[in-house]
């Protein structure tokens, strides 16, 4: 569910709802003036729905900072354990090696989420370094469209069930 308020909304947010289409029967036209509209048409469309590249930019650079640094060392600490270890300065359990390197892992994923909804959406405004504000924003917005979708969805089986049944 989309905020209509200018300092909620985003450019590449819809502002409402699509209402769909009536199922038409498919009429034959070889007017190839009239596919080159329709398909102008889908283009433009669908460019209001994509994410701008100022955005996406920077998206990729927090995702690769705040992924690529703890995947980095979880690939590195395999070769820092051994090297400690082959030196005997200290005599590492596996476990201890393995539960490191899964932790930074598991950083490194959580990383890629956090790059995400950490970036700011807004297409003028690139935000703070470490993005808690846009966090908390962009999450909202998330959990929002979920919620609208999943009410949608249960009004649309709703509304079939009472149709089946007024059918019986």
């Amino acid at each position: 569910m989309a905020d209509n308020s200018p300092r909620n909304s985003i450019p590449f947010e819809p502002g409402q709802k699509k209402k769909k289409k009536q199922k038409k029967t498919p009429q034959k036209v070889n007017n190839s003036f009239k596919s080159s509209q329709k398909s102008q048409k889908g283009y433009r469309d669908a460019s209001l729905n994509a994410i701008p590249d100022s955005v996406s930019q920077r998206m990729v650079r927090r995702m690769a900072i705040f992924s690529g640094i703890p995947t980095f060392l979880g690939m590195s600490s395999f070769f820092i354990f051994y090297w400690v270890v082959s030196q005997d300065l200290l005599d590492i359990p596996n476990s201890i090696v393995g539960a490191v390197s899964f932790g930074l892992f598991g950083l490194g994923v959580l990383g890629l989420s956090y790059g995400i909804f950490s970036a700011s959406w807004d297409e003028n405004r690139v935000g703070s370094w470490l993005g808690w504000q846009e966090l908390s924003q962009n999450l909202g917005r998330t959990l929002n469209a979920w919620r609208s979708t999943r009410q949608e969805a249960v009004s649309e089986r709703e509304r079939k069930k009472a149709e089946s049944q007024s059918q019986k």
